[in-house]
């Protein structure tokens, strides 16, 4: 089943007393994706809220139109910022979204939303007696707490033990429970081995897992893809050509977009970007790799492989060495001097470890297609280096104290000089055998049925009809806020 929006009606009422009871209300996805239509009360009290804030009107700023400002801010345009070929090398016009200004700064408190609202919307989760578990390799898990603590139910995050401090940190101020499963960034099973035991051994819990939630696919392909054409509209003019969508694979969340774009641009591609060191895509490979929050070594339920033209493995070393120049001093005193401008250099902290993956990936795609400065291309930066400042001591620790030289390397040999190694442009049958690499996890392991994976791949309507279950999803959200409201 793909998305299921059948009601129970016991679940449901205790949701939405417990909703009247905590002043909230759920934001449809429509007032997410253009935020104009957000009523002007709910406008005039975030102007007394933090960002990061944990009041439900932060509930409305699961968009990429959140002014970009920590406290108060309202709405505005699409957060996005343009990478000049003075960083790039290439003639290409690399744009890329900016997650920094969501809260919990990072935009997958966006999918949280995007996987919580249909089940707490229909009462199959009910916060008054269910815990909500958020298994993930990083932001999602912290996107899912966020959420939960907005609506005041508790939050179960599992994640893997080594990822970033700055996370678990966090998440110990949020999260009712937070587990550490074994392993890296690519450790996934082992997330989802913890799930089963929990399903198991509790009977007060609901599992969002993202890697299967299709409100994920929905939510990205609705206001991320939207978000894209917007800036394209802003940017593009007439002979200009939308070349590609890049995106790391992570939960095939935010890659949805690339299906939105695709309906817009039939000629533009999709490049799902994943880790060397983790070639999973690329090679059928497994590993561990230093790139933070995007996951591996399986292929999610409800990534659209049909429709992916592009798999792109990026080096753990063009991240972390990227990673220094944009954020050491004397690797932005380098920058500058070879032109980029003060403004995008205060800009560049705004940059996460993925986001340094999706920029490689984006590069590769401009130099394999030859792209020209009328072609664009579009990207993701999920998070920033807030979440990253254990990472840079660690690097000063492991590699020497930064300078220009080793800023000046860095920029040649991780940026300017990236060739189109470690790249497939995809055939049918590379498709397809992506594609088949769900059958291990999703049917084998998981317990997913065999002709709904079949249906994945061989009809299309599998996911235009999927696409169109936002209406059925903001009318089931309408009806919750009227019945919180007291209205018949």
């Amino acid at each position: 089943m793909k998305l299921d929006l059948q009601v129970d009606a016991q679940r449901l009422a205790n949701a939405v007393s417990r909703a009247r009871e905590q002043n909230i209300i759920i934001p449809t996805f429509a007032e997410q994706k253009d935020p104009g239509k957000v009523p002007d009360d709910i406008k005039n009290r975030l102007k007394d809220v933090g960002l990061w804030e944990i009041n439900p009107l932060n509930l409305y700023r699961a968009t990429w139109k959140n002014e970009p400002v920590a406290k108060g801010g309202g709405f505005g345009g699409v957060n996005y910022m343009e990478i000049p070929p003075e960083i790039s090398g290439v003639k290409a016009r690399i744009f890329a979204l900016v997650g920094k200004w969501f809260p919990t700064g990072a935009h997958k408190v966006g999918a949280a939303f995007g996987c919580l609202a249909p089940r707490l919307v229909t009462g199959q989760f009910d916060p008054t007696s269910q815990k909500a578990v958020w298994p993930s390799t990083g932001n999602y898990c912290r996107g899912g707490a966020y959420t939960s603590a907005l609506l005041d139910c508790e939050a179960i995050a599992i994640l893997p033990q080594e990822m970033s401090r700055e996370r678990f940190e966090w998440l110990s101020k949020i999260a009712g429970e937070v587990i550490a499963t074994p392993g890296c960034e690519s450790n996934v099973k082992e997330i989802y081995d913890k799930c089963w035991e929990l399903r198991r051994t509790r009977d007060d819990i609901v599992i969002f897992n993202q890697f299967e939630e299709f409100g994920n696919y929905i939510w990205h392909y609705t206001m991320t893809g939207s978000a894209i054409e917007e800036v394209l509209g802003q940017h593009m003019s007439a002979g200009d050509n939308f070349a590609g969508w890049i995106s790391s694979t992570g939960s095939a969340g935010t890659i949805a977009a690339g299906d939105y774009l695709k309906e817009r641009f039939p000629r533009s591609k999709i490049a799902a970007v994943e880790a060397l060191q983790c070639p999973t895509l690329l090679m059928n490979g497994y590993g561990g790799h230093r790139i933070e929050g995007i996951g591996d070594k399986h292929v999610p339920w409800i990534h659209n492989v049909r429709n992916t033209d592009f798999v792109i493995a990026i080096d753990d070393g063009h991240c972390m060495n990227s990673l220094r120049l944009f954020n050491e001093p004397d690797g932005q005193e380098y920058l500058s001097s070879v032109g980029v401008s003060d403004e995008l250099i205060a800009l560049l902290p705004q940059v996460g470890i993925s986001g340094l993956s999706n920029l490689v990936a984006a590069i590769k795609l401009a130099k394999y297609h030859e792209l020209t400065e009328k072609d664009f291309l579009f990207t993701v930066f999920t998070d920033s280096m807030e979440l990253y400042g254990s990472r840079i001591e660690e690097l000063r620790e492991e590699l020497g104290d930064y300078n220009r030289e080793t800023a000046m390397k860095d920029h040649h040999r991780h940026l300017l000089g990236i060739s189109t190694d470690n790249m497939q442009e995809l055939s049918y049958q590379d498709r397809k055998r992506v594609h088949n690499l769900k059958y291990f996890t999703w049917i084998e392991q998981q317990g997913r049925e065999l002709d709904e994976l079949n249906a994945q791949w061989y009809e299309e309507s599998y996911w235009t009809e999927l696409r169109q279950e936002v209406h059925a999803i903001d009318s089931r959200i309408n009806d919750f806020n009227a019945q919180v409201a007291g209205a018949s």
